[in-house]
């Protein structure tokens, strides 16, 4: 199974909770929005590590899709840090962590 990761914006944790819960019966199975009061690294993989027995994904190789977004994308992280930053403590940075298939299957009934 292919994984893709990758960072979306900031929420307020309130509105983060309120929207999970409205995901839980509408939400492909493969996909999952992950919430940290720190970008960094470590918090993002132990999230995946935690998320991923419950959504049947092979854990090494979604912290594997994890760390290698964090090489390849220093900028992106550098300025969601900032944000996050700026944003206050009663912010979150969100993420979206997901199998290839079923992110494809979500966009796909967008259209």
């Amino acid at each position: 199974m292919k994984y893709t990761f990758e960072l979306l914006g900031i929420s307020p944790t309130l509105s983060f909770f309120n929207q999970q819960q409205d995901l839980l019966q509408q939400q492909p199975a493969g996909i999952e929005y992950l919430g940290n009061r720190k970008c960094t690294l470590d918090a993002f993989v132990e999230s995946v590590e935690t998320v991923s027995p419950n959504r049947g994904w092979e854990v090494d190789r979604a912290v594997d899709t994890v760390i290698s977004f964090w090489m390849q994308n220093s900028e992106s992280i550098q300025y969601w840090k900032h944000r996050l930053q700026d944003a206050g403590s009663e912010n979150l940075l969100i993420a979206r962590m997901g199998d290839i298939k079923s992110l494809q299957t979500a966009f796909e009934a967008l259209l």
